[in-house]
C-alpha cells in the first residue's frame, strides 16, 4: 500500500474520531453557561481566524484590503444583506486598487 493512502485513510479515521468521540461522551444537556456560550462562538471564531489572513492578501495592495474590509464591517455592522456587504467591499477594493 503506498504511502499516500496511508496517510489519506490517517486523515480520514481522525477526522471521524474528533467528529464521533463528542457525540458519543457527551450524551447529556450541557448545563454550565461558559462551556454554551464558549461553544456558542467557536463557529465565529475560526470562521474569522480563516477568513482574516485571506482578505489581507486578496489584492496586490494591502490598502485596498484594507478598504474592502473595512467597508465590509460597516455595512455589516449595519445589517445589510450579505449580497450587499460582498458587492460593495469588492467594489471598493477594485476602485481603491485602481488608484494604486
Amino acid at each position: 500500500m503506498s504511502r499516500v493512502y496511508l496517510y489519506i485513510i490517517l486523515m480520514a479515521v481522525v477526522t471521524y474520531l474528533i467528529r464521533a468521540l463528542p457525540l458519543t461522551l457527551i450524551r447529556r444537556e450541557i448545563k454550565s453557561e461558559f462551556v454554551k456560550s464558549f461553544l456558542y462562538y467557536v463557529p465565529y471564531a475560526t470562521l474569522s481566524a480563516m477568513t482574516f489572513p485571506s482578505i489581507l492578501g486578496a489584492t496586490d495592495h494591502l490598502y485596498s484590503s484594507i478598504a474592502g474590509f473595512a467597508v465590509a464591517l460597516i455595512l455589516a455592522f449595519n445589517n445589510r444583506s450579505l449580497l450587499t456587504v460582498a458587492g460593495l467591499s469588492c467594489l471598493t477594493a477594485f476602485v481603491v486598487e485602481l488608484f494604486l
